[in-house]
């Protein structure tokens, strides 16, 4: 089985630092995990790695795509498949924070028809969606498969529409489809983390620096161009200075909800890898040697049978 190395853990930790280490150490290239680096027109916000960091070491799967273009978990899989192989014999390291996508590409996750790691959502539920609101859909799960209600909650109306088309085609419950999974790499998964108040300071610097560095034109760009439906529209990062633009807050007020939002996040970061993943954890700030030692620990893993 291939092997693959694997960088996750919660925003503004230092998984980008680290990958190029790896990356220079190995004589390898690094392939991007996150959801949102493959979009050309978004760089500050989804703290792309720089045109600096990029020279450092080459990343793969970054500005392939416009933020207009229809782009999924199963388009990421199939893309991060063919970088793997390009690389031949060479060690291929994964880095990002999107779990999902991750455990998509890591595991062959089915949800509903073979061979397919998201499905289309069906109009029916879209239109009941539109039709009823976020709670009367989620409510419409809860009928047909409460154990899949655990895990979705109200607000999060996708993966919601995702549940229920994949019921409505399988006549399964989600929640028992979601369990089947099979190995696709042979992954070992180094985490990094660090005191939570650490992780929140590092986040609120990120933030300041990202609005030096432009991110409120960024912003507007995703906003003026709200009329049309992309995912970019959902990123942390843009929303959050909507009401800005729209009159009804000041930037400052924005700028508090973006750190706010970014903390959350990183929180349910943490709990997707430690709940789906099995992730060996370092600490960058407290362990000095951190780095030595997740090189050796490769380096006995890379000597080890699949």
């Amino acid at each position: 089985m291939k092997k693959i190395l694997v960088i996750v853990g919660p925003t503004a930790v230092g998984k980008t630092n680290l990958a190029i280490q790896l990356a220079q150490h190995f004589q390898t290239k690094i392939i991007s995990g996150d959801s949102m680096q493959i979009y050309r027109e978004v760089a500050i916000g989804t703290a792309k790695p720089t045109a600096s960091e990029q020279a450092q070491a080459p990343h793969l799967l970054i500005n392939q795509k416009s933020v207009f273009d229809q782009y999924s978990v199963k388009d990421f899989v199939q893309d991060a498949e063919s970088a793997i192989s390009s690389l031949g014999e060479k060690l291929p390291i994964i880095c990002g924070g999107t779990g999902f996508y991750l455990n998509a590409l890591i595991n062959k996750m089915q949800l509903g028809e073979p061979g397919e790691y998201e499905t289309s959502v069906e109009a029916k539920w879209e239109d009941y969606l539109a039709k009823f609101g976020k709670q009367a859909l989620w409510n419409k799960l809860f009928e047909l498969d409460a154990a899949a209600c655990d895990k979705i909650p109200v607000e999060n109306s996708r993966r919601v529409l995702r549940a229920l088309t994949v019921i409505s085609r399988t006549g399964r419950p989600f929640s028992e489809q979601q369990n089947k999974i099979e190995p696709r790499y042979d992954a070992l998964i180094i985490g990094l983390n660090t005191k939570r108040e650490l992780v929140y300071q590092r986040i609120n610097q990120r933030v300041d620096l990202m609005m030096q560095n432009g991110l409120l034109e960024e912003a507007r760009f995703v906003y003026e161009n709200r009329a049309r439906e992309y995912q970019v529209l959902q990123a942390i990062g843009y929303k959050e200075f909507f009401p800005y633009f729209e009159g009804e807050k000041d930037l400052d007020f924005c700028v508090n909800k973006l750190k706010q939002a970014s903390r959350k996040y990183a929180k349910r970061q943490l709990t997707y890898f430690k709940n789906k993943l099995n992730v060996e954890w370092y600490d960058p700030f407290e362990d000095k040697a951190y780095l030595d030692e997740i090189i050796s620990k490769v380096l006995a893993w890379q000597n080890e049978e699949s």
